[in-house]
Order: structure tokens, then sequence, then C-alpha cells
């Protein structure tokens, strides 16, 4: 009798206390008892036959179905197995029997009937562990200590503080600019970019978020005077903190969620960008070119999108004005420059995407080189363009630990009015943009965490011009390749180091500029 009795004993607690793991130590086994807590009523079993790896042939086939039609005390795995066949300790034994105990408890308080026979086999346990019940009871009470100490103690109730730190030591080794006369300044660089984020939530399914940002980390592209040249996380604010993104999205109903931009609203932030390397400068790809398709960089600031699904696909729609809080002539939220994006995806699975976007703005594209000679003559002039953009997006798991993706774009830019300043001259029409890359993408290569990275692609090209200038620098393009490798190399959970290189060819899409190679060593801190 007595061998049955422990065996039945040994039986229920690995019924009721199934998730710890075998022989391990008080102080991991006790660790387990609130991930018990909280999984218990998504394993609960009603039958006995819904645990997959249990038959009628079993020797403990009865045992489990008496268990489960009497008292309701058995708690599988999540994916409805039993595992029987595992070992157990006296202190795993001991936080299954306590569950069981509960559970009787329960039945007596509501007058449901417990057999004598099972009540004194419960009293015999419960004498022989008391020691074991004993621990539990303590560490039970001491994680309720804990748990009342946090919530008297936390930052809010409804706000969620984090932030993320760069450090970035970075180069340019080699390179040209104005035509191959002028050689790049070779000058090593260590810098900083800083975010502190703020996540709100008034009902559980809406969200504020407001992000403070700094840093003094340069943008290559002055140096090198070129877009090509741009890192990700760069931020050449010289320290200076400010509100830099400002947004709050909250669901119209189970399909639609509705974004109101404040400040700093930017086309990826309500749109699948389908690319495993865009950790927005924090992570991912180094340069700005490798980490999304260039149709979301029309511009930051204020506005409003929708973003909603059905069934495989998804879509988002989007229009941002970038001087929305200037009350001057030809600005504001309607006068003045804006963008817009229409994307539709389809994602039939977590491994592949595809999604197609179209973009329209004025006076906010700018991945072009004769885009950034247009800003710098509209600055002082009345000089304004206008943009169409097309865009395709692909991203593919085709193995545990390779992602094939790609991006490419065609856009037609236009200049609207003429210009004439007795030196240049400049007058209406249009020209095509054209883009493309491939990506490599290795996650947890070498060790879960890390991340590996390719980017080759033809960085923006201008061809077939319109437009008719004199003194303006206005020309067809050379091909200029964009070529980029990285490994980011998780140290813990919250530090990862990423050292990188970049190398463009015929950089400003100038054949006469030697290849621009930049280097790159990132050390990203979350918490």
């Amino acid at each position: 009798m007595k061998t049955k009795l422990l065996i039945g004993s040994a039986l229920l607690a690995a019924i009721a206390f199934p998730n710890i793991a075998a022989a391990s130590p008080i102080e991991e086994v006790l660790e387990q008892i609130d991930s018990y807590q909280t999984t218990k009523n998504q394993a609960q079993v009603t039958s006995v036959s819904q645990l997959r790896d249990v038959s009628p042939t079993d020797w403990a086939f009865e045992a489990l179905r008496s268990l489960v039609e009497r008292y309701g005390c058995i708690v599988g795995y999540p994916d409805r197995t039993f595992r029987g066949n595992r070992a157990l300790s006296r202190y795993e034994f001991a936080a299954g029997l306590n569950a069981c105990m509960q559970q009787m408890e329960r039945l007596i308080a509501a007058s449901e009937a417990v057999t004598r026979e099972d009540i004194e086999k419960l009293k015999r346990l419960m004498a022989e562990f008391e020691t074991e019940l004993a621990t539990l009871g303590a560490r039970v009470d001491n994680l309720e200590g804990r748990v009342a100490f946090l919530e008297d103690h936390q930052f809010s109730t409804t706000t969620k503080l984090s932030g993320e730190v760069v450090f970035g030591l970075g180069s340019i080794f080699s390179g040209q600019k104005n035509g191959g006369t002028d050689t790049i300044e070779q000058v090593p660089v260590l810098g900083n970019r800083t975010r502190i984020e703020l996540s709100t939530s008034f009902t559980g399914k809406d969200l504020l978020y407001t992000r403070l940002a700094t840093g003094n980390f340069p943008d290559f592209a002055e140096t090198a005077n070129t877009q090509q040249a741009s890192l990700a996380f760069a931020q050449p604010d010289d320290n200076d903190v400010a509100v830099e993104v400002l947004n709050y999205n909250f669901p119209l109903n189970d399909n639609i969620t509705v974004w109101l931009e404040g400040a700093g609203g930017a086309f990826d932030d309500f749109t699948n960008t389908l690319s495993i390397l865009d950790g927005d400068g924090g992570s991912g790809a180094l340069s700005s070119f490798g980490t999304r398709n260039l149709v979301y960089y029309q511009g930051e600031g204020t506005g409003l999108a929708l973003e909603g699904k059905m069934g495989s696909f998804g879509w988002s729609l989007g229009y941002l004005a970038t001087d929305a809080n200037n009350p001057e002539e030809g600005n504001g939220l309607f006068n003045g420059a804006y963008g817009t994006i229409a994307q539709i995806g389809y994602y039939p699975n977590d491994k592949f995407g595809i999604a197609f976007a179209y973009g329209q703005g004025y006076n906010s594209f700018g991945i072009g080189e004769n885009n950034r000679r247009f800003a710098e003559i509209v600055a002082d002039s009345p000089i304004s363009t206008s943009h169409n953009i097309y865009s395709l997006t692909m991203s593919w798991q085709l193995a545990n630990k390779f992602v094939l993706g790609g991006w490419g774009g065609y856009a037609n830019v236009r200049n609207l009015n003429s210009f004439d300043d007795n030196n240049a001259t400049l007058s209406r029409g249009s020209y095509d943009v054209w883009y493309w890359a491939a990506t490599l993408g290795f996650p947890d290569l070498f060790k879960e965490g890390n991340l590996g990275g390719v980017i080759v692609g033809m960085q923006p090209w201008q061809t077939n011009f319109s437009v008719k200038n004199n003194g303006m620098g206005l020309r067809e393009d050379d091909n200029s390749f964009h070529i980029e490798a990285f490994y980011e190399y998780a140290v813990t959970d919250n530090i990862k180091i990423t050292p990188g290189v970049i190398v463009v060819t015929n950089p400003a899409n100038d054949s006469r500029n030697d290849a621009l190679v930049i280097g790159a060593l990132r050390t990203t801190f979350t918490f």
C-alpha cells in the first residue's frame, strides 16, 4: 500500500507541476512558481485524451483519468504533452502537492465531493513533506512582498521607460569629392546617439510614444559632399536634448489602427519595411541606404496615418508635413512640404513578405544627389519640386539563419518653376531616379542574438533629364554601387558591438571621384 501511495503521489506531483526542470536546485525550482501559475489556466486539460503523449495502454492512464475527472488537477505543457517519463525531485513533488492541495481545498469550500481516502492520503503526504511545503510558502510570501515593493516604487502605472545609447567610432578612410579635385579628410571620430523612450498606454490597446534624443556623431554626408556617406546612427545635435518623436496610435477596430504623428513622424513608424537589417541605426545596417527601402525616406514631420490588415494582407496610408507648425505663407500642415505613402503587402507567414509602395510629395524627396543640389537652391530661391515614387520590397527567410531580402524603386522628379540669377539658370522639367539593393541577413550567426549582414546595391542615379540648366551642376549620373558588410555581436542581451565597412564607388555618382571607403565600430546599450 505504501509503495502504491508513493507512486501515486509522485504521479500527482508530476501531473500538477510538470513545467519545472527535473532535479533542479531549490532556487531554480522556486523561481518557476510564478510562471507555473500564469500558464496553469492555459494548459489545464478537461480530459486525459487531450494529452497527446498519453494513451490508454500507459500504466498510469487510469490514475491520470481519475485525477482529471475528480479534481481537474492536471496541468500539461503548452503543446498538450504530459512527458510522464521525466524524473522528479522532492521540491518538485512538494510544489505539485501544494497545487493539488489548493485545488481540493477549493472543491471542499464549494461543497463538492472529495473522497475521505484522498483526504487521508493528502494528510500523510503533507506531514512527510512539511519542510518543503513550508519553504514554498515562505518563497511565495517573499514573491508577494517583492511584487508589492515594485508596484509601490514603479516609474508609472501607465508608462514604461526604456532607452538606447550608441557609441560610434568611425572614419572615412579614402575617397574624393568635387569631381576628383578634392581628397576627403580622413579623420577618425567618436560620438554618440542617445535616446530616452516613454511608452504610455491608457487603455491597454493604445500607445502614446515620446522619444527624447541627443547626440554628437557627425553626418559624413557633409564631409563627403554626398548623401551616400550617411550613417544610420548619425546625430549631429551637439548633445542638445530635444523631443525627437511624439506620436499616438489607437485601434479603430480589430483590423485598423490610427496614427497621430505630433512631431518627428516617419513613414516607417506605421509601415512594414520588411527588412531584417532595419534597426533604425541602433542595430542592423550601419548605413542609411542599407537600413530600408528609400521610399520611407520622404521626409519627417507631422500628420495622420492608418494601418490595417486583411487576412494575409497588410496596408498603410500616411501623410506627413515637414513644416506643419510654421504659420508663414507656403508652409503649415497643407501648404508646405509634405510626403505621402500608400503600401499594400502580402505576408502569408512570418518567413515571407512582399510589399508595393507608392509615394508622392512636394519639396520632400531627398534620395538623389541632384535633389541635394535642388535643396541648396531652394534655400535661397523659389524653386519647388514634386515627385512620384514606386517601389517594391521583399524579405524571404530561406533557412533558420539565412534571410534574403531586397528592394528597388523608380521615381520621377519635377522642378515646378524656372530660376535665373544671371550666374545660373534652370528651366522647368523633370528627370528619373532609379535605385535597388539586395540584402543577406544571417540571424544568430555563431551565437544566439548575433546578426551578420551584407548589402549590395546601386545608389540612386538620375537620368532622362528634360531640365535645362546652366551653372547648376545638374547632369546625367554615373552608376554608383554600394557594398556593405557588418557583424553584430551580442555581448549580453543589452550590449551589442558592431564592426562594419562600407564602400561606395563613384561617390556623388561621379566617375571622376575615387571610391569612398568608410569604417565604423558601433556599440549599442539598451535598457
